[in-house]
């Protein structure tokens, strides 16, 4: 099996459905409680790579930090993957990697696009 990493906040409903659809697949996965141990700009980078995304599509835009500080702003992707190492809360969840594939899990069945 690949090594599979879930990046999960527990206080979010759309996290815990993520974690519990990936439960019902395996249990041979690794959380980050990235909320609480914080992200790396390296490890986001990777992450969004992996994804095949940039960075301001992972933001969450209905927390207060985007609304106050972020909308109408044009960051560039090196800008917004600091913004969202600073402030955790603005990276969309789950977030799911299994092996060098990742995906943002929501709904939970997006899983099931990069499962091996």
């Amino acid at each position: 099996m690949a090594d599979i990493i879930i990046y999960h906040n527990n206080r979010c409903k759309k996290s815990r459905a993520g974690l519990a659809y990936l439960s019902e697949k395996t249990d041979d996965f690794k959380i980050v409680n990235y909320i609480k141990d914080g992200l790396h700009v390296e490890e986001l980078r990777l992450i969004f790579r992996m994804m095949g995304v940039r960075p301001l599509d992972m933001i969450r835009t209905q927390e207060a930090y985007y609304k106050t500080h972020l909308k109408g702003k044009e960051l560039s992707d090196e800008e917004y993957i600091k913004t969202i190492a600073e402030n955790p809360k603005l990276l969309k969840r789950p977030v799911i990697i299994v092996g060098e594939k990742a995906v943002w899990a929501d709904p939970p069945e997006k899983l099931d696009e990069i499962w091996e």
